[in-house]
Formats: C-alpha cells, sequence, structure tokens
C-alpha cells in the first residue's frame, strides 16, 4: 500500500467531510454514517472501526474538532463522541467538492497559513 502525498486526503476522508457539511454542528459517528449512506449510498464503511479511524485523522488534520457528550450516562447509555467542522474543514470540504468535479483529488494544507 503506497503512503498518501502530504496534504491529501483519501475519498473516505473527502466523503465525510461533504457529508458532514450538511449536518447540524454536534453530530456523531453513527448520525455521519447514515447520511453518508443516504446522500451517496457509500460503501466506502466496510470494516468496524473504519470511519472512526478515518474521524480521528480528519481531527489529527484540524479538519474536525471533537468532544463527549454529556447526556449519555444520565440517561443510561454510554457516552458518545460529538464531530463538528472547523473552519479549515468546511473550507476544504467546499474545495473538495469543486476538485472532484474536475477529477482531482483533494489536497489541503499541512501547516497553517
Amino acid at each position: 500500500m503506497s503512503r498518501r502525498k502530504p496534504g491529501t486526503l483519501l475519498p473516505l476522508e473527502t466523503e465525510i467531510l461533504e457529508a458532514a457539511l450538511s449536518l447540524p454542528a454536534g453530530f456523531h459517528g453513527f448520525g455521519l454514517a447514515q447520511t453518508m449512506r443516504e446522500q451517496t449510498g457509500s460503501r466506502s464503511l466496510t470494516g468496524h472501526g473504519t470511519l472512526y479511524k478515518a474521524l480521528g485523522r480528519l481531527e489529527e488534520f484540524g479538519l474536525l474538532a471533537s468532544r463527549w457528550e454529556d447526556a449519555g450516562a444520565a440517561e443510561g447509555r454510554p457516552r458518545r463522541r460529538l464531530y463538528e467542522l472547523t473552519p479549515q474543514g468546511a473550507k476544504v470540504a467546499e474545495q473538495a467538492r469543486a476538485e472532484q468535479t474536475k477529477g482531482r483529488l483533494p489536497r489541503f494544507a499541512t501547516e497553517p497559513a
């Protein structure tokens, strides 16, 4: 498996960012996966941890931010991690849409400008 070029996104990561554009701040992984399936018929979420590994990478890149949901334990269910696009993530998601129409891999700045 080849390594990706710095500043490029995998197709799954691009799909996540684009789906996140249509979600309110504070979305969780399960809801994101449902949105991805509804919008694109996504089949890229094949492995159990695939989505969450990609969400973690996007957070490391500064394109997503996350926090733990407060209500989970009080309602008798496990807490969920809530995600939201950062301003840079929203910008990259919009650029990714434009780049895909041109048939290019989306890129993002690896260091803050």
